[in-house]
């Protein structure tokens, strides 16, 4: 694979500017909320989850509201967990499924415009706190994701803090860190929720990885 988009002059003397990555699907081969919430679960309490959530899933079929899907599952799996807890078992799950979740092309990506002295920013639906061990082991400048929200004593509420970080809200949430003329020197992405977001960047690396772990 050439790292180097053809549509982007290469002119090491000077940083490139912000690149923008999608996570889940796009860095990762699966979802990494849902397999966060299956590993933390355990099989039999995760399959009866699901079933639990069925009434959400059937809201969702219908009013396609990701958002208040996700605020669901949150609800089912981890409110009333103090934060701190989870953004300890976070970490765990980071250190334990990082190498089988990581596609092997988008790191090579990634070091590519880390060794160009771009600003590297992870923009993704997944929850904020769980994505941020993964942030931290690949040294992003900035993640912006779903935010979750936290009751006076620190603990989960089951709901969102804020939209979820998705579509529009993730051209939103670039715009109110770097300014609101941003204009990407790439952005990577595998769904309609990334369009937004390919749409301000020099290069749209839209589904160009694909190596499995």
């Amino acid at each position: 694979m050439d790292l180097a988009p053809d549509d982007l002059p290469e002119d090491p003397s000077q940083s490139p500017g912000v690149v923008a990555f999608d996570f889940d699907g796009t860095m990762t081969v699966r979802d990494s909320f849902t397999a966060f919430l299956a590993w933390r679960a355990g099989t039999a309490n995760w399959t009866r989850g699901l079933f639990a959530l069925a009434p959400a899933a059937g809201r969702y079929l219908a009013d396609r509201d990701r958002g208040r899907m996700k605020a669901a599952a949150v609800k089912r799996f981890l409110a009333g967990m103090p934060r701190a807890d989870l953004e300890a078992q976070a970490r765990e799950f980071a250190e334990a499924r990082a190498t089988r979740l990581l596609r092997p092309d988008a790191l090579r990506s990634w070091r590519y415009w880390r060794n160009r002295g771009a600003t590297l920013a992870i923009v993704t639906a997944s929850p904020e706190i769980l994505v941020a061990p993964f942030a931290r082991g690949l040294g992003a400048d900035h993640l912006l994701g779903t935010r979750l929200a936290v009751d006076p004593e620190g603990r989960i509420t089951g709901d969102l803090d804020g939209a979820n970080c998705r579509g529009p809200e993730k051209t939103r949430r670039l715009r109110e860190v770097f300014g609101p003329d941003l204009r990407l020197a790439a952005a990577y992405g595998d769904t309609s929720g990334d369009t937004d977001m390919l749409s301000i960047a020099a290069h749209a690396g839209y589904r160009e990885f694909r190596e499995r772990p």
